[in-house]
């Protein structure tokens, strides 16, 4: 069975794995690319890697009215609690687990990770979920590290990575990443929510398609991919 990603633009995605729905970084009601908002949106489960308003988003709202268990940095998973969201599965760096939705497991991503109210969110983190067969890497924010040959090693069917530059990887040390990691596929994101993001995708996608073997696919809000 395939697995459907829906992208709601900057690095939220809707994930639908045999009926389940995974949100991650659920930043919807300040996103002005955003297709849906946050009232339409339904999850089973919530996967935040970092802290960032950009990121955690809208996570406690759409928690607290799903009940959905909301998978995380130890940090961030008190830090929920502290919000009034009970359920919560903490992780860390290395470590994965085996959730009804896949085999999830964080990895090193190099940013920051305060939380909206400065609070401390522990280390940022990328995710690399195994599930019907396939493996995904969501990279989280992060700049570029050499340590993404190992995460390649895994032999990824898709890789999503940010673009955008200034906060995270611009194109340039995103397509290193592409050649370390060697996905199947790859998205880019985090880009043009923000000025200072502007980047162009499809110039992008065409370096990767002449530089690497791997398939660009750059999605539109609210547009999907089966992996």
């Amino acid at each position: 069975m395939a697995i459907k990603l829906t992208w709601y633009g900057h690095s939220t995605f809707n994930l639908d794995i045999d009926g389940k729905t995974i949100l991650i970084d659920p930043f919807i009601a300040n996103n002005p690319l955003a297709p849906v908002s946050v009232d339409d949106v339904g999850a089973d489960y919530i996967l935040v890697t970092h802290g960032h308003g950009d990121h955690m988003g809208d996570t406690v709202e759409i928690a607290k009215r799903t009940n959905a268990l909301v998978i995380s940095n130890f940090e961030i998973c008190n830090w929920l609690q502290e919000q009034g969201v009970s359920n919560v599965h903490p992780q860390h760096i290395g470590g994965g687990f085996p959730h009804p939705f896949g085999y999830l497991k964080l990895t090193i991503a190099h940013h920051g990770s305060a939380l909206p109210d400065g609070s401390y969110g522990g280390n940022p983190c990328g995710l690399l979920l195994t599930s019907e067969n396939k493996k995904l890497y969501f990279a989280g924010d992060t700049g570029l590290f050499y340590s993404m040959r190992l995460i390649g090693e895994e032999g990824l069917d898709l890789a999503v990575l940010p673009i955008g530059d200034n906060f995270t990887m611009g194109p340039e040390d995103a397509l290193r990443a592409v050649k370390l990691l060697e996905p199947a596929m790859v998205i880019p994101i985090h880009y043009d929510t923000f000025d200072v993001i502007q980047q162009n995708p499809k110039a992008w996608a065409k370096t990767v398609r002449e530089q690497t073997s791997s398939k660009p696919v750059v999605l539109s809000p609210g547009e999907s991919l089966d992996v």
